[in-house]
C-alpha cells in the first residue's frame, strides 16, 4: 500500500518539483502556512464555537454561531489542503510518508474534523445537545492534536 499511494503521487510531486521550488520553500513552505491555519484558523473557530455555546449574551452567542459556521468548513478545506500539500512534500523530499507520527497525527485530525462537520451537517440530529456536546469537545479534541501535530512537525522538519 505504501508503494502504491507513493507511486500514485510521485507525478504530481514531480510536477511540483519541475517549477524548481526553492529548497527553504519546498521544506518549511508547509509547516509556515499550515502554522497560519492551525494557530490562526483554529484559534478563532474554537473560540467562535464556544462562545457561541458558553455565552450568556443572546447577540453574542448567534455572532459567534454565524462566524464559526462560517469559518469551520474553510478550516477543514485548508487543513486537507494542507495535509495533501505536506504528504507532496514528503514525496518532493523523498522522504517516507506513513512513518512518521506527524502523518498519523494529521491523518487523526482530518478524521476528526470530518467527523464533526458530519455531525454538524446533520442538524445534530434534531438539535441534540448531546451532540452539540460531542461537536465541541470533538473539535477542541482535534486542536489539541492539531498543536501536537505542529509540534512534530517541526521536530521532523529539523531532522530532514
Amino acid at each position: 500500500m505504501k508503494e502504491t499511494i507513493r507511486e500514485i503521487l510521485q507525478p504530481v510531486a514531480d510536477t511540483f518539483s519541475g517549477f524548481n521550488t526553492p529548497e527553504l520553500i519546498t521544506h518549511w513552505g508547509h509547516p509556515f502556512f499550515m502554522g497560519i491555519v492551525i494557530f490562526g484558523m483554529g484559534s478563532f473557530v474554537a473560540i467562535t464555537g464556544w462562545r457561541s455555546r458558553i455565552s450568556e449574551e443572546k447577540e453574542v452567542k448567534e455572532t459567534n454561531k454565524l462566524d464559526h459556521r462560517k469559518l469551520a468548513p474553510l478550516l477543514f478545506l485548508f487543513i486537507t489542503l494542507g495535509y495533501s500539500g505536506g504528504v507532496l512534500s514528503l514525496i518532493m523530499q523523498d522522504q517516507p510518508i506513513f512513518e512518521s507520527y506527524h502523518f498519523w497525527t494529521g491523518s487523526t485530525v482530518i478524521g476528526l474534523l470530518g467527523l464533526n462537520g458530519l455531525i454538524s451537517a446533520t442538524g445534530f440530529i434534531g438539535n441534540k445537545d448531546s451532540l452539540r456536546t460531542t461537536h465541541a469537545y470533538l473539535g477542541s479534541l482535534a486542536l489539541v492534536i492539531m498543536v501536537i501535530h505542529a509540534i512534530l512537525g517541526v521536530k521532523l522538519g529539523l531532522s530532514i
